[in-house]
């Protein structure tokens, strides 16, 4: 079986940060990167589980909502995948910074966790959602799109 593109990334020189993983016709995904991979430490489930859930509803409710194809959790607990269509890179990483910072002062209900919307509503962690945000809006402060490419911090 050939490679898939984002086995092909040297991961041990990923840092926190967001990345263009690939361009497929009008869809582009995006890896938000919220913890160094392989670096010991990792997300831990229930906020991961949180910031799914506030990051997806901030996405889909924003100005670029219509342009949001998916936003879901990366199986190593490092982050995230972002998939766009017909958004600029500029407007992605607008939205991921304006997402995280919005999840980093949430205050309230977490939207879709009851029993009736969630296949795992009990698991949850507000409080861990919003530590866990901080680093990556550290590191999206002064982003660029050339920063977007791994290639860019391969250097």
């Amino acid at each position: 079986m050939e490679r898939i593109a984002s086995f092909q990334v040297d991961h041990r020189k990923i840092d926190v940060g967001m990345y263009i993983s690939r361009v497929d016709g009008d869809i582009i995904t995006y890896d938000v990167r919220m913890v160094k991979p392989n670096g010991g430490v990792y997300l831990e489930t229930p906020a991961m589980h949180t910031i799914e859930h506030l990051f997806a509803t901030f996405a889909r409710n924003s100005e670029f909502g219509k342009g949001i194809v998916y936003v879901g959790p990366m199986g190593c607990r490092t982050g995230f995948y972002l998939l766009t269509r017909g958004m600029s890179h500029e407007a992605a990483i607008k939205l991921v910074r304006d997402a995280y910072r919005f999840i980093s002062e949430y205050d309230d209900r977490i939207p879709g966790c009851s029993e009736e919307e969630c296949g795992n509503y009990k698991e949850h962690d507000l409080e861990g959602a919003r530590k866990a945000v901080l680093p990556l809006l550290k590191s999206l402060e002064n982003y660029s799109v050339e920063m977007l490419e791994y290639s860019w911090h391969m250097k």
